[in-house]
C-alpha cells in the first residue's frame, strides 16, 4: 500500500498557494439539487462528506451558488446572497475537513441561464437581449446600476464563504453572466463593458475579481471555471481563450484555472461539454493541457474522465494539476480509498448514463443510475454492514434488481444462490446494451456480478425456476426479480394486438424492420427511440408516434441528444398527440386506426410494420406460486422499508421463508428503481 502511494501520480500531494491538497483528485462544482430553502443542510453535507471520507482531496461544492436575487435557483442552487448561509457553509466545511478534504465553492450570477418566474420574480439580466434556448427566459439588457450591484453581490458572497471557513471560491464563467460578457455571441453592449474589444468584454470579470480581493484579501484562494473555447463560429475561439487565460494569470488575482471547452446554452451543446455514454472519453483533456502549458497556472479540468487510467494519465503527462472525477464519484464515492488500498477492480464504474444531471430537471434531484445510495447518504449505506445472523437467500433473476439484491445479501454475509433463465446476467440491460452507443450499460451488471462472485454467490444460468426448484433450496428468504415482458396491448384494451411487434422484437433482431414503419411509443423510454434507430439504419422510413404532447418524455434532455442526432433525418417523422386505437390487415400491409385524446376524430394510415413500445407487464407467476409458502404472504412493511428497519411481517404460521419481489417484477419502472428496491430491502435483511 505504501509503495502504491509513493509511485502513483494520482496520490501525490499538490501545493495550491498555502493549501496542501493530499492527492490530485477532486470533485468539480456540480449542483445535486439537495439544498433545502437554499441552504446546504444535512443531506447536502452528508453527500460531500461521504466523498471526503472516500479520499477525494478537494470538494468544489455548488454548481453554482447564486450571488444575487435576480439569479434565482433554477436548479435548486445554494443561495449565497443570504447571510444565513454562513453557519450551514461552516458545517459543510467542517464535515469535509474532518476527513482531510479541502473545500471550496463555486459562485455565480446565472445571467440569462435562469428564468424570471422563480424566487423573487425579478427579470433575468444579460449583456444582450437574446434568451438562452435551454431556459427560455428573455433577459433584460443589463444596465450600469445592475453591473455595480452584482459586482458588490459577488464580493459579499465571497466574504460569506470565507466566514464559513471555506478554503477558497471559484467564479463561474461558462454559460453564466461572466462569459455572457466575454462572448461576442451574447454581448450586445456598447461602452466600457461592450463587445468591441476583448478588454471591454473582460472588464466585468476583472471588476468582480478586484472587489472580491478587497474583501477576502490576497491569501484567500480565488479561481475561475471558464470556457476557453466556445467551439462556435463568432464566439470565443481557442486562440482568444488562451489569451483570456494569460490575462487572468497576469492579473495576479487568480490562483487557479478550471478549464471548460464549449457552450451550454442548448442540450446538444451541453452534451458536448459534458459527454455521456457512447461519446468519447476526456474529449477536452488535451486542450486543458494546452492552457496549462500556455499559462503555467495551476490547471483543473473535468469532462468524462470516468476511469482511473485516464485520470492518472492526465497527471502523469502534466496535462492537469488536479483532475476532476465528478460523475465517477457519484457512482463510487470511495475511488481514492480503493486506489490506496490496491482495490481498483472494486471501483464501481460510471457508465455515463447521465441519470444524475438529467434527473435534476425531471425529478428535482441528482441520483445515480448505478448507485442508489448516492444522494441518500442519510439512509442508504455505501459500505454494506454485516448481518448478525447469516441466512439462506435465493434470488430469481439476474437483471439489475436481482444482481443488486444478490450483491447486498452477499456483502451482509448471507449464503446466496441466483437462478436465471437466460444464459447470462443482465435482464433488460442486455437489450439496451445491444446498441453500440449504450454498450457501457453492461457495466451496471458486470460490476455487480464480479462483486457477487468475489463474495461466493452461486449463479445458475439457463435455469427456468419453478416454485418447487426454489423451495428445494430450503431458503430463508426468496427474492423474485424476474422483471417484466414487453407486450402489444394497447391502452385500456383487453387483448394484445396480434399484428404488431414490440420494440424488444426490433432490439433483439428477431424482427428486421423494412418499408414504412410506425414506432408507436406510449412508454416514452429509451426502447422506443432505440427501435427507431434500428429501423432507420435498416433502411426503413420511420414515423415515431406518441399520444403525449412531447415524445420520449422519460428520455431526459442530455440523453435525448444522440438519438436526435441520428433521427433528425429525411426518413423520420415525429407525430405527437395521436393515439393508436387499433390495427388490422390491409392486403399485405397494416392499417392503423389513429385517434387523439383531445377529440373524437379518427384517421387511418397504412404501414408495412407497426412496433408498439408500451413498457412491460410483470413476469410474476413464480411470485404468486411461492406466496402461499411464505411467512409474510409476500407483504412488505412499507413503514419499516422507508425507516430502514428489517422486514418482520409474519402473517402465515405455515410459511417457511420470507418472500419479496422487486424491480419490474412489481411494475414497469426504470433501472434505478430496480437497484433502489434491492438495496433498501436487502440492507436490513
Amino acid at each position: 500500500m505504501k509503495d502504491t502511494v509513493t509511485r502513483d501520480p494520482l496520490l501525490q500531494p499538490y501545493r495550491l498557494k498555502h493549501l496542501t491538497l493530499k492527492n490530485r483528485v477532486m470533485t468539480t462544482s456540480h449542483e445535486p439539487a439537495y439544498p433545502e430553502d437554499g441552504m446546504p443542510k444535512e443531506r447536502y453535507r452528508a453527500y460531500h462528506a461521504e466523498r471526503a471520507r472516500g479520499g477525494v482531496a478537494l470538494a468544489m461544492t455548488a454548481g453554482s451558488a447564486a450571488v444575487s436575487r435576480d439569479s434565482p435557483p433554477v436548479f435548486n442552487n445554494i443561495l449565497a446572497y443570504r447571510d444565513e448561509v454562513v453557519p450551514w457553509i461552516a458545517e459543510l466545511t467542517d464535515a469535509c475537513h474532518e476527513h482531510g478534504c479541502a473545500v471550496m465553492i463555486q459562485l455565480t450570477h446565472l445571467g440569462r441561464r435562469t428564468t424570471w418566474n422563480k424566487g423573487d420574480w425579478l427579470p433575468s439580466v444579460s449583456p444582450g437581449p437574446h434568451r438562452e434556448p435551454a431556459h427560455r427566459a428573455f433577459p433584460k439588457v443589463i444596465e450600469d446600476w445592475d453591473i455595480a450591484r452584482i459586482i458588490t453581490d459577488y464580493a459579499d458572497a465571497a466574504e460569506r464563504m470565507q466566514a464559513g471557513g471555506m478554503d477558497g471560491v471559484e467564479l463561474q464563467a461558462y454559460g453564466h453572466l461572466m462569459d455572457q460578457f466575454w462572448s461576442p455571441l451574447t454581448n450586445a453592449l456598447t461602452g466600457p463593458y461592450g463587445a468591441d474589444t476583448l478588454e471591454n468584454r473582460l472588464r466585468f470579470t476583472f471588476d468582480v475579481l478586484g472587489e472580491v480581493r478587497k474583501r477576502v484579501g490576497p491569501e484567500f484562494i480565488v479561481g475561475l471555471r471558464y470556457t476557453a473555447d466556445e467551439t462556435q463560429p463568432g464566439g470565443i475561439d481557442a486562440e482568444e481563450g488562451i489569451e483570456i487565460s494569460r490575462r487572468l494569470r497576469d492579473s495576479g488575482m487568480v490562483d487557479f484555472l478550471n478549464v471548460i471547452r464549449g457552450r451550454i446554452h442548448t442540450d446538444p451543446a451541453m452534451t458536448d461539454v459534458i459527454p455521456i455514454q457512447g461519446m468519447r472519453s476526456a474529449p477536452h483533456l488535451d486542450f486543458a493541457g494546452e492552457v496549462r502549458r500556455a499559462t503555467g497556472m495551476p490547471t483543473f479540468h473535468a469532462a468524462r474522465i470516468q476511469d482511473v487510467a485516464t485520470a492518472r494519465h492526465s497527471i502523469a503527462e502534466g496535462l492537469l494539476d488536479m483532475v476532476g472525477m465528478t460523475r465517477a464519484h457519484m457512482a463510487d464515492p470511495h475511488i481514492v480509498r480503493k486506489i490506496v488500498e490496491g482495490r481498483e477492480e472494486d471501483i464501481r464504474p460510471c457508465v455515463g448514463a447521465n441519470y444524475c444531471l438529467d434527473r435534476i430537471y425531471q425529478g428535482g434531484e441528482a441520483l445515480c443510475l448505478h448507485n442508489a445510495a448516492t444522494g441518500r447518504e442519510l439512509s442508504m449505506p455505501h459500505d454494506i454492514p454485516a448481518a448478525a445472523t447469516p441466512r439462506r437467500v435465493v434470488v430469481v433473476g439476474a437483471g439489475p434488481a436481482g444482481s443488486e439484491a444478490a450483491r447486498v445479501a452477499a456483502a451482509r454475509g448471507h449464503d446466496v444462490t441466483v437462478l436465471e433463465a437466460a444464459d447470462g446476467p443482465g435482464g433488460q440491460v442486455r437489450l439496451t446494451a445491444r446498441s453500440p452507443r449504450r454498450a457501457e450499460m453492461m457495466g451496471l451488471i458486470d460490476w455487480r456480478v464480479a462483486q457477487c462472485e468475489a463474495a461466493g454467490v452461486e449463479f445458475r444460468f439457463n435455469t427456468w425456476a419453478e416454485a418447487g426448484d426454489v423451495q428445494a433450496l430450503s431458503p430463508d428468504v426468496v427474492i423474485v426479480a424476474t422483471g417484466g415482458m414487453a407486450h402489444t396491448r394497447l391502452y385500456e384494451t383487453g387483448e394484445d394486438q396480434p399484428h404488431v411487434v414490440t420494440s424488444w422484437d426490433i432490439l433483439t433482431g428477431d424482427v428486421v424492420p423494412s418499408g414504412h414503419v410506425l414506432i408507436y411509443d406510449e412508454a416514452g423510454d429509451h426502447a422506443g427511440l432505440q427501435a427507431a434507430e434500428v429501423a432507420l439504419k435498416a433502411g426503413a422510413t420511420v414515423e415515431i408516434m406518441t399520444p403525449d404532447r412531447t415524445f420520449a418524455p422519460e428520455v431526459m434532455a442530455m440523453n435525448l441528444v444522440p438519438y436526435m442526432k441520428t433521427l433528425q433525418h429525411d426518413d423520420v417523422t415525429f407525430t405527437v398527440t395521436r393515439r393508436l386505437k387499433g390495427v388490422e390487415p390491409a392486403g399485405n400491409r397494416l392499417r392503423a386506426t389513429i385517434g387523439t385524446d383531445y377529440s373524437d376524430r379518427l384517421t387511418h394510415a397504412d404501414y408495412d410494420r407497426i412496433v408498439v413500445n408500451y413498457g412491460t407487464f410483470p413476469l410474476d407467476d413464480l411470485y404468486f406460486d411461492l406466496r402461499d409458502g411464505s411467512v409474510n404472504d409476500g407483504a412488505v412493511d412499507h413503514d419499516a422499508l422507508i425507516a430502514g428497519r428489517r422486514q418482520d411481517v409474519r402473517t402465515n404460521p405455515e410459511g417457511s421463508y420470507q418472500l419479496f419481489r422487486i424491480g419490474d417484477a412489481v411494475s414497469a419502472r426504470n433501472t434505478h428503481a430496480a437497484i433502489y428496491d434491492a438495496l433498501r430491502l436487502m440492507k436490513d435483511l
